[in-house]
């Protein structure tokens, strides 16, 4: 049913004897400190109207760059970009809410129909065999997330009988992007001869723009620490293998 998320009224409407709201929505990137407001609190606000739990799905942009590997859950919050401070600024909102609230945090999503950084920049050179380019330390260890372990976490966070008012981290596979690149080749029967890191002019100059603030989360190791959300909501990660073929189903 199509609604309108920064319409408290309307969404309270459809969202009318809901036991579990769940905040996925997705504002345009570079509009993020502007559009993603209006539709949280209008969530927020719809789920108060029905008295429904809220779970929001959100991301690591918040720990920061000063963020130890690997993160946990019960970090504190310190962006450094504006994304990040966004996307800070909206958990803190959704937990003042009056009806319980959690937030469920990816890394970088891997999986079919999954808009990331690695399926803009890296997969479509990989599918036409050519030279591929990424961003950051390409034999940096990076935690990539699933979108059906996504969707499982989520709805096993709604079904949380301890205290809410917290996060979960996805539970994640961890690899380097050299990594990722050579077994997504191998897996279309191809052999990358060469992977490049795109330098900060080369992304300016390809308006990669908005990228550049968060290119520090590929500059070092990013591992996440999801023993939480596999002890309390029993989810375990995919293995990279199912991660990496359902990523290319349609081109397999």
């Amino acid at each position: 049913i199509p609604a309108d998320a920064t319409d408290a009224s309307a969404l309270s409407r459809v969202c009318r004897g809901a036991d579990a709201v769940f905040m996925c929505a997705m504002a345009t990137y570079h509009r993020w400190p502007t559009d993603f407001f209006p539709i949280l609190d209008g969530t927020v606000r719809a789920a108060e109207a029905v008295g429904a739990r809220l779970i929001v799905l959100g991301n690591l942009y918040g720990y920061g760059k000063n963020g130890e590997s690997p993160l946990r859950s019960d970090m504190p919050l310190d962006p450094n970009s504006k994304k990040g401070t966004a996307r800070t600024i909206m958990w803190q909102r959704a937990a003042r809410a009056s009806v319980p609230a959690i937030e469920i945090r990816s890394s970088d999503y891997l999986g079919h129909g999954a808009i990331s950084y690695f399926s803009l920049i890296a997969l479509p050179s990989i599918i036409e065999d050519q030279p591929v380019a990424f961003i950051g330390d390409l034999d940096a260890t990076h935690a990539w997330t699933f979108t059906k372990d996504v969707a499982r976490t989520l709805v096993a966070a709604s079904r949380y009988t301890g205290e809410w008012g917290r996060a979960f981290h996805v539970p994640s596979q961890h690899a380097s992007p050299n990594e990722l690149i050579r077994k997504t080749a191998a897996m279309l029967g191809r052999d990358i001869a060469e992977t490049h890191s795109y330098s900060i002019p080369e992304m300016e100059a390809l308006g990669m723009h908005e990228l550049i603030e968060m290119t520090y989360l590929f500059e070092s190791p990013l591992l996440v620490d999801s023993s939480d959300a596999e002890t309390l909501l029993g989810v375990k990660a995919s293995s990279l293998e199912e991660m990496i073929a359902d990523t290319l189903r349609d081109h397999l």
